[in-house]
């Protein structure tokens, strides 16, 4: 059965902008993202909206529904009242480009400061051999679509944008986390740190674990648990265990 669904969308530029009121059909089993295509259709072809599969796999249609982080393909409008209005707004970590659409170009950038996967020295790509378990490990990160939900909830960049020079922020960190738990991954080998580089370079130190960057993942990532606080505990380890401190002095 169909009805009007209310909807209240920012509209507006980097500096300046509104939340506007419309009624949009809808019919059963629709998503956020039909209402929007719908409105885009039929009321405001000029509204900018990012989106690409539909299906909840590139990340390009986040946004923020009634104020929590989401992907509105994946938002079911049967999570809503019928009479209720769902309001959809930029994600707030980010500079707005125009409506819905924000400039995410700072994970890019961060994305670039991570060192990549250093393979052993002697073995060519089809050589590698793990053992299962420790493909597991960090197989769970690899599910990242990259929405940047994570980073959008982070208040550490969300609340302090003076920030986001000197924090990666959760994905970038998992990053970190997945690369330091891959038994190959000879960075350290070569003179590098990926315990102390996410420290220094990427700014560990500001997360406090608040778990919120778990609880918006659309791939239900466990990104505090499973990566954050390991990294957080290993950089521990060797900066005040006094057992591991010894035998690190002992093997350099």
């Amino acid at each position: 059965m169909g009805y009007r669904a209310r909807l209240r969308v920012w509209r507006g530029e980097a500096d300046s902008g509104e939340l506007r009121d419309y009624e949009v059909d809808a019919e059963e089993g629709e998503v956020v993202l039909d209402l929007l295509h719908r409105l885009q259709a039929t009321q405001c072809p000029d509204l900018a909206v990012r989106w690409n599969c539909k299906a909840g796999k590139c990340g390009s249609c986040s946004a923020e529904v009634n104020g929590r982080p989401r992907l509105t393909c994946m938002t079911r409008l049967s999570l809503f009242d019928t009479d209720e209005t769902i309001t959809v707004t930029p994600m707030r970590a980010f500079p707005v480009i125009k409506d819905l659409v924000c400039d995410v170009s700072y994970n890019y950038v961060k994305a670039r400061e991570v060192p990549a996967f250093s393979p052993p020295e002697g073995l060519e790509p089809g050589e590698y051999r793990m053992q299962q378990r420790d493909v597991e490990r960090s197989q769970e990160f690899r599910k990242c679509i990259e929405c940047f939900l994570c980073q959008d909830t982070c208040h550490v960049i969300r609340d302090h944008s003076e920030n986001k020079e000197a924090f990666s922020g959760p994905r970038f960190l998992m990053r970190v986390a997945e690369l330091e738990m891959h038994p190959l991954d000879s960075h350290e080998e070569k003179g590098g740190d990926r315990p102390e580089e996410a420290r220094g370079d990427h700014g560990l130190g500001f997360c406090n674990i608040t778990k919120c960057c778990t609880e918006v993942c659309p791939e239900h990532i466990e990104i505090t648990d499973n990566a954050l606080i390991p990294l957080k505990e290993r950089l521990a380890d060797r900066r005040y265990d006094p057992l591991t401190m010894l035998f690190r002095r002992k093997r350099s």
